[in-house]
């Protein structure tokens, strides 16, 4: 009988350690490696910083734990967070439920480079070097001129932030799309001066 349960029990340990563990290890074998860091309280403020009078929909591009979303969320705003990781995409469901924000909150099981991020206005974004050039290029064919993007950790290479904030890993930088890519709005727009 123990014969049959040992191996049993040793099989079921193992079988729930690769479900726990493959998540967080797979990030480390794709093309760019994308793995879990989470944000510290100083990058959540400087992010919070660059949200200030903003309004419109966020999305969180690697939201990890949820930690941006659930900050925003708890601002006002309705936030979005995309995730490769099923158990962090689940811990962050959780979490924002015990902060009572669930409502004001989505959290996706999703890649990237197949979601469109057209519709939002405040796009919060966790890479590295390795993804910035071909994300900056995404996010400038998909958002509308009044968008603004905030980087966490590593900047865009092309871009010139409008703002930063922090210092070393806590640094955050922010892009208005409209001066990086030289949109014009109405808002913008200067009508000619007429004589009378």
């Amino acid at each position: 009988r123990w014969a049959l349960l040992v191996p049993a029990a040793v099989g079921g340990a193992l079988v729930a350690l690769y479900a726990v563990v493959t998540p967080f290890v797979a990030p480390a074998l794709r093309k760019v490696c994308l793995p879990f860091v989470p944000a510290t309280a100083a990058q959540i403020q400087n992010v919070l910083k660059m949200l200030e009078n903003r309004s419109g929909p966020l999305v969180d591009i690697g939201s990890g734990d949820g930690r941006i979303v659930i900050a925003a969320a708890k601002r006002g705003f309705k936030a979005v967070g995309y995730e490769l990781n099923p158990w962090l995409v689940w811990y962050s469901r959780y979490r924002a439920w015990r902060d009572g924000v669930h409502q004001n909150t989505k959290f996706y099981i999703s890649d990237l480079w197949k979601v469109s991020f057209s519709h939002y206005r405040n796009i919060v974004v966790f890479g590295v070097p390795q993804m910035m050039p071909q994300l900056e290029k995404k996010l400038e064919e998909e958002l509308e001129c009044n968008a603004r993007i905030i980087a966490c950790r590593f900047p865009f290479p092309c871009w010139i932030p409008d703002h930063t904030t922090g210092k070393g890993i806590d640094t955050v930088w922010a892009y208005d799309l409209k001066h990086s890519r030289g949109c014009k709005t109405k808002s913008l727009e200067v009508m000619p001066e007429t004589e009378s």
